[in-house]
C-alpha cells in the first residue's frame, strides 16, 4: 500500500507539471541553443556572442550546441521534438522553414512546430562573377545572359539551396537563361568560379568578400535590399536592376517548441530584442558580413515565415524540385 507521504509527493509533482508558468520563475536551470550550422560559421559566431549576454540577463548558463547537417533538418528535428519548457532553443535559417517543407518528401517537423523568438539578422548573398566575364554591372549581366548561346552557367551549393533560389528568382524576374551547376563544397565552388569554369554565383558574404577585395572575383550586387557596410560601393540587386521587389536573403531566427508557455516566449523575445539592438552587437554582426535586423513581434515573425514559405515554396515547385529530397 502506498504510504501517505509518497502519495502526497506524487500529487505535488503532478500539480507542478500543470501549474501556470510565470516569466519570473524562468529559468531555473541551464538553457541550450542548438545551432544548425557548423562551429566557426557566421551563425555560430553571432549565437555565441548573444548567448553570453542572454546568460547574464537570465542568470543561468546558456550553452551552445552545434548540430549541422542534412540542410539544417537535424537541428530542426531535435528541437521540434524537445520538451516545450523553454530550455531547448534552436537557430534556423530560412532554408529550414521556407524551402525544406516543400523540397523534402518526408520531413519530421513543420514550421508550425516552432514559436519564433527573434529574427535578428539577415544573411545576404553577393552576385559574384569571375573578373574576365564581360559584365561589370547587373544590367550588363542580364543583357549578356539574354544574349549568350549556350547560356551562362551559375554555381550553387546544391539543388534547393537559397543560392540556387536567388538566381532562379532573378532568371524568372528578368527573363534570362543560365545553367545551374551544383557543388558539394563551397571551397571547390569558389575555386572554379575564380578560375572562370562557371560564370557567376550568389555567394555568401563571408566567403566572397575576401576574394572580392583580392580582386579574384567581381561583385555586381548584394541580394539584400540594403548595402553591406563591408562593401559600401556594391549596390543592392533591387536597386541595380530597378526591381524593388527583389530580395533573396537567408535569415537567422531563434525559435523554441511551439507549445512553450507564452510567458517564457515573451521573456526571451524581450531579452533578445534588447540585446540585439545594442550598438556594439550590431557592429559585431556587420563585421562578419551579416545585416542586423530589428526583430519584429512574435506574431509578425509568424507571418513572415508563412510569406517566405509561400514565396520560395512556389519556386521550388516551379523548378520541379517538390519532394525531390
Amino acid at each position: 500500500m502506498m504510504r501517505l507521504s509518497t502519495f502526497l509527493a506524487a500529487v505535488v509533482a503532478v500539480l507542478a507539471l500543470h501549474a501556470p508558468v510565470r516569466a519570473d520563475d524562468y529559468p531555473s536551470k541551464p538553457i541550450s541553443i542548438v545551432v544548425s550550422l557548423a562551429a566557426g560559421t557566421g551563425m555560430d559566431v553571432v549565437t555565441r556572442l548573444y548567448s553570453e549576454k542572454l546568460s547574464q540577463a537570465l542568470g543561468k548558463p546558456v550553452i551552445v550546441e552545434n548540430k549541422p547537417g542534412a540542410a539544417t533538418t537535424l537541428a530542426a528535428n531535435q528541437v521540434a521534438n524537445a520538451p516545450a519548457d523553454g530550455y531547448t532553443l534552436v537557430v534556423l535559417t530560412s532554408i529550414a522553414l521556407s524551402i525544406n517543407p516543400t523540397l523534402y518528401k518526408h520531413l519530421n517537423y513543420d514550421p508550425a512546430d516552432f514559436v519564433p523568438i527573434s529574427l535578428y539578422v539577415k544573411s545576404p548573398f553577393i552576385l559574384s562573377t569571375y573578373p574576365g566575364l564581360p559584365a561589370k554591372t547587373v544590367p550588363e549581366f542580364i543583357k549578356l545572359a539574354k544574349a549568350s548561346n549556350p547560356p551562362l552557367t551559375y554555381a550553387s551549393i546544391g539543388a534547393g539551396s537559397l543560392q540556387q533560389m536567388s538566381m532562379e528568382f532573378a532568371k524568372k524576374r528578368f527573363g534570362f537563361e543560365a545553367t545551374h551547376v551544383p557543388y558539394r563544397s563551397t571551397a571547390q565552388l569558389a575555386t572554379d568560379l575564380t578560375a572562370g569554369h562557371v560564370s557567376a554565383s550568389f555567394l555568401e558574404a563571408g566567403l566572397s568578400i575576401p576574394l572580392i577585395k583580392d580582386r579574384k572575383l567581381r561583385a555586381l550586387a548584394v541580394s539584400a535590399s540594403q548595402r553591406l557596410p563591408l562593401l559600401p560601393d556594391v549596390p543592392p540587386f533591387s536597386e541595380a536592376s530597378g526591381a524593388p521587389d527583389y530580395e533573396g536573403v537567408s535569415w537567422h531566427m531563434l525559435l523554441m517548441p511551439a507549445k512553450t508557455p507564452r510567458p517564457i516566449a515573451d521573456r526571451l523575445h524581450a531579452e533578445m530584442k534588447r540585446i540585439m539592438a545594442a550598438p556594439d552587437m550590431r557592429e559585431k554582426i556587420a563585421a562578419v558580413g551579416l545585416i542586423p535586423n530589428d526583430s519584429p513581434s512574435i506574431e509578425e515573425m509568424r507571418d513572415y515565415i508563412a510569406s517566405e514559405h509561400v514565396k520560395w515554396g512556389a519556386l521550388v515547385k516551379q523548378l520541379g524540385l517538390e519532394g525531390s529530397q
